[in-house]
């Protein structure tokens, strides 16, 4: 399949909203997401597109969506172009190439305001507190944990969900007030639950899920896992091969580093990727790929 960058998708469809990095456009009484290979870090977009990222994203949260099918209901319907174009005639004047492997038509839900981020190994802003803290959302953790360290179980760490700007960790008690004790208690049995399974596939495929994050909404009174899910933009892979040793990055974390490096401040503007950085972040969102699945994409 020839590469094809895709930075902005504009369908002859009535857009419902532009995010980060997905377009989503109204198709009838469903939505159709379309991944882009915009490529988001510290809260800003940056102006350099990854080729084939948005593809991954798709096909990886689609094979994930068919993987926890038995966990939770998710809200895809299907991902395969061709029945998406017998439910939705417009995208068929649309160039094929252009959406092939990166639309996913969907269910519409009532999105609940919380992230859900599940963590089974101590690193990012949850070592950071814990430095200040000796704890993680309220849960206190043993003594002496190192950056990279397992955690002696997976921790729900909810986060307020942001239109614009930082995510902000919450402690459990205050999603309770927030979403209600018992959706609070559901989504946290419900998204540990999903971590366990992923994490067990991933180490049978040479990767470490660290940590990832997980959004849902109501459709018909029933928790709906959607948005995307256990892609190497929601989550932190580990190369097996070489944990402890050193924590190898298959996911955007490459790109923050990077950032880091080169000692932007996080504010706008934000700065262009080399070339040799986006074939590096290309090449792992695709090896990620293929050791999850079994196939390239």
């Amino acid at each position: 399949m020839t590469v094809t960058t895709l930075s902005d998708s504009h369908l002859n469809l009535p857009l419902y909203t532009r995010g980060k990095v997905r377009d989503v456009y109204r198709a009838g009484e469903r939505l159709l997401i379309v991944a882009t290979d915009r490529l988001s870090a510290f809260d800003h977009v940056l102006p350099t597109p990854v080729p084939d990222k948005g593809r991954v994203l798709t096909q990886l949260s689609a094979f994930w969506f068919d993987e926890t099918s038995g966990v939770v209901r998710n809200h895809m319907l299907t991902a395969d172009l061709d029945e998406i174009t017998q439910h939705v005639p417009p995208l068929r004047d649309s160039p094929r190439e252009a959406l092939e492997g990166r639309i996913m038509l969907v269910e519409p839900c009532e999105r609940i305001d919380v992230e859900c981020v599940v963590r089974g190994y101590l690193t990012g802003s949850a070592m950071d507190e814990y430095r200040r803290t000796g704890a993680v959302a309220g849960s206190a953790l043993p003594e002496g944990l190192r950056n990279g360290d397992r955690l002696p179980e997976p921790i729900f760490t909810p986060a307020t969900k942001a239109s614009s700007g930082h995510d902000e960790n919450i402690t459990f008690h205050v999603m309770q007030e927030l979403v209600g004790s018992d959706l609070a208690h559901a989504l946290r049995t419900i998204s540990v639950s999903l971590y366990n399974r992923a994490a067990a596939h991933s180490a049978g495929s040479g990767l470490i899920l660290a940590d990832t994050k997980f959004e849902f909404g109501v459709r018909e009174g029933e928790i709906v896992l959607i948005d995307e899910a256990l892609t190497p933009d929601s989550s932190r892979y580990w190369d097996g091969a070489l944990y402890p040793g050193s924590l190898v990055a298959f996911d955007k974390q490459y790109v923050r580093d990077y950032l880091n490096r080169i000692g932007w401040n996080h504010e706008p503007p934000a700065p262009a990727l080399p070339a040799d950085v986006v074939a590096s972040t290309r090449a792992r969102y695709l090896e990620t790929f293929q050791r999850l699945t079994g196939h390239p994409l």
